[in-house]
């Protein structure tokens, strides 16, 4: 756990008790804090008491006496509509920040390497912790992904952080500390809680608001948007700008061109990596992933050879095109991570023939846009609450089959993929969906496709077949 020397004797107010909201809260009062905690939930404040947490109502609080309010980030301040204990604190000119502002004061020597985007940013933070530890840096890796940033270690001086940061989170750091800033993409997500696309991007944007004077702004250059930003940081030159790309060159940068990571960071245009190498990283969007990775990596110093290998090496993460099993000449992938249709395009973008997993509770925009992968796409079975639309959207480009759970989905594709016998059959979960219609989140999800990915091989080993 972080020590916060700089709590001492000062006033806290924590909302959310969630995983973050609990570990702030225990950091800050064994940093000597004067802390008061809430959370809407009762089962959530009996556990905080049970833990020894001060527990106490903050909607009449006087604010005035507080340092911050630290809140969980998945708690609302400004859209839809801020919560009111959010409401009161702003109005009494309180500060609004979580954890990660908490670590970066803390450990303000350290190097921290910060990766936000609309997708891709858990593969960019695993795939940076991967490259640090293969270069014994022995990194903390933590934030949006894994452990909450005050349970991460204390590092020192001599440290390394890589922090997945989402847009919630962005909106409550006000702490310039990060070394190494990462913006790979923005789409269209979580537009009700930023009021819009405009709102989401200036969330975004933030990444290089709290980046060190002379730190650098790795960026991606695929998308209007992060253009857009790039241009802007290049004229204010507080910051060093390194474009990263999978589908251009780009001077002073990484990119892919030709299957080949092109390292250009010193101006030399070296081909550093085959890409077809990096087994775990297929695709396009993995591509962009890799470059924003060794483009961060070589901010810090690191060899780009010993970078290159790492990535080759990277053994992929959970639930991100996260390859299961093949049974009987049939590959099954599992993409839950890809919880709307801009993630799910990068995993039809990377087979041919697709025996597609689709559905959940429905994120705006739903599947319209990917009319370009349905020619690799054999059958679709739908799930969840999205299947009725995903059909329609389907009707007369894709067949289709309403399989209502995944179980039936997953099932059913099988049977479909080995019936028809086709070359390089992929049984792919990409739902484009959120999963809270039917499961608690997307890794529980997965989970459950993996699971039943294991029952379907051992009744194939039971009939003689291969798995």
């Amino acid at each position: 756990m972080i020590a916060l020397p700089f709590a001492n004797n000062e006033r806290y107010a924590v909302l959310g008790l969630g995983a973050s909201g609990m570990t702030a809260a225990r950091a800050l009062l064994a940093s000597g804090a004067r802390v008061t905690a809430w959370d809407d939930a009762g089962v959530k404040r009996d556990a905080a008491l049970g833990a020894g947490i001060p527990v106490g109502s903050l909607a009449d609080a006087d604010f005035g006496g507080f340092t911050a309010l630290v809140m969980s980030p998945g708690i609302p301040h400004s859209f839809p509509a801020p919560h009111p204990i959010a409401a009161r604190a702003k109005a009494a000119a309180i500060p609004l920040v979580c954890d990660v502002d908490l670590l970066l004061r803390a450990q303000a020597s350290a190097c921290f390497i910060g990766v936000t985007g609309t997708n891709g940013k858990s593969t960019v933070t695993a795939l940076l912790g991967h490259i640090l530890t293969q270069a014994g840096l022995a990194p903390e890796i933590g934030g949006n992904l894994g452990p909450a940033a005050l349970g991460l270690r204390a590092l020192g001086a001599d440290g390394n952080y890589v922090i997945e940061l989402s847009s919630y989170q962005l909106e409550l750091i006000h702490t310039r500390g990060f070394a190494v800033g990462i913006l790979l993409n923005i789409t269209p997500d979580h537009l009700d809680r930023h009021g819009g696309m405009d709102g989401y991007i200036a969330a975004k944007r933030r990444m290089f608001a709290v980046v060190r004077n002379g730190g650098t702004a790795v960026i991606g250059l695929d998308d209007e948007p992060c253009r857009t930003i790039a241009a802007e940081l290049q004229a204010k030159g507080r910051l060093k700008v390194v474009g990263i790309s999978a589908s251009r060159t780009v001077g002073g940068g990484a990119y892919a061109l030709g299957g080949r990571l092109v390292d250009d960071t010193q101006g030399r245009a070296e081909r550093v990596l085959d890409l077809a190498d990096a087994v775990a990283l297929p695709g396009m969007h993995n591509a962009q992933n890799a470059a924003a990775a060794f483009a961060a990596a070589r901010a810090i110093g690191l060899d780009p050879d010993r970078i290159a290998r790492a990535i080759a090496s990277y053994p992929g993460l959970a639930h991100r095109q996260e390859r299961v099993a093949e049974i009987d000449g049939v590959l099954f992938v599992n993409d839950s991570k890809a919880t709307n249709g801009d993630a799910a395009s990068k995993a039809l973008a990377c087979y041919d023939t697709i025996y597609w997993i689709a559905g959940g509770l429905p994120k705006e925009g739903g599947i319209d846009g990917l009319d370009q992968f349905w020619p690799r796409i054999r059958r679709a079975f739908l799930i969840g609450q999205a299947a009725k639309d995903f059909a329609a959207t389907l009707t007369g480009q894709v067949p289709t089959t309403m399989s209502g759970t995944l179980d039936a989905a997953t099932r059913a594709a099988f049977a479909q993929a080995r019936a028809e016998g086709r070359k390089n059959a992929v049984v792919l979960l990409s739902p484009a969906c959120a999963s809270f219609d039917q499961f608690a989140n997307f890794e529980a999800r997965g989970e459950a496709f993996k699971a039943l990915v294991r029952e379907i091989a051992l009744e194939a080993q039971r009939e003689g077949v291969s798995a």
